[in-house]
């Protein structure tokens, strides 16, 4: 059989590519949370399926530091309401708004009922830390660059599904009730990308918003494995 020349090959291999579906770019948003979230941080599986003497005080830190990062109000979707005017992401971020708002007083609620934070080294280091990673996401929130506060906030409503499992988690040994979840579902997050980015520039920010979301959220959870280990709980 002859050998297939190198041009001909290349250009059946366009063809294969060309073929394939492209993303749209709410999918992309989507499978960017999918690979990159918090799902994936080897810590919070451990937290998720961990037994043993030092699983309450792992939990108990996690839900603390949670709290620090998310618990406060305005929270990011409020901030990033504030800066909207009339149109389809208004009413996007008001109904996220109002969604995390029930979700915020669980978790401070839940901070209430799982004890102390748990005494660590490096306690300054962690307030430090934490400080960091709320004006990040105040900067992501109040951005003036079109997008990019879209981009943090779908991309924080898919990663909240993990870390809701975490509290549940915590709630369900802390005896506290846990309430439906009640962030936007998925559909919402395609319509909301669909109606509000048509522009190559805001396909970039919604990919930066998102992507500095997932970092922070993973430097969290960087952050409670460090702290654990500092404490010898594994």
């Amino acid at each position: 059989m002859p050998a297939r020349n190198g041009s001909e090959g290349q250009g059946m291999a366009l063809n294969r590519s060309a073929d394939r579906p492209q993303l749209s770019i709410a999918e992309a948003q989507l499978a960017r949370v999918h690979n990159d979230g918090c799902a994936r941080h080897p810590h919070l599986s451990f937290l998720l399926e961990a037994s043993g003497p030092n699983l309450a005080r792992d939990l108990s830190d996690a839900v603390h530091l949670m709290c620090s990062l998310h618990g406060r109000h305005p929270g990011m979707f409020d901030l990033a309401l504030q800066r909207e005017s009339a149109g389809p992401l208004q009413s996007w971020l008001g109904r996220a708004a109002d969604a995390f708002e029930r979700e915020r007083n669980y978790l401070v609620r839940l901070t209430a009922s799982v004890g102390p934070v748990p005494s660590t080294p490096g306690a300054a280091e962690t307030e430090s830390s934490m400080a960091g990673q709320r004006r990040a996401l105040e900067t992501l929130a109040m951005s003036e660059r079109p997008g990019c506060a879209l981009g943090a906030a779908t991309a924080m409503v898919g990663d909240w599904w993990p870390i809701r499992r975490l509290l549940d988690r915590a709630a369900a040994r802390a005896g506290v009730d846990c309430p439906p979840p009640s962030m936007p579902d998925e559909g919402s997050v395609r319509q909301v990308i669909a109606d509000c980015i048509d522009t190559a520039a805001a396909q970039r920010a919604v990919s930066f918003g998102a992507e500095q979301l997932l970092l922070q959220h993973r430097a969290l959870f960087d952050l409670l494995e460090a702290r654990a280990s500092a404490r010898g709980d594994f």
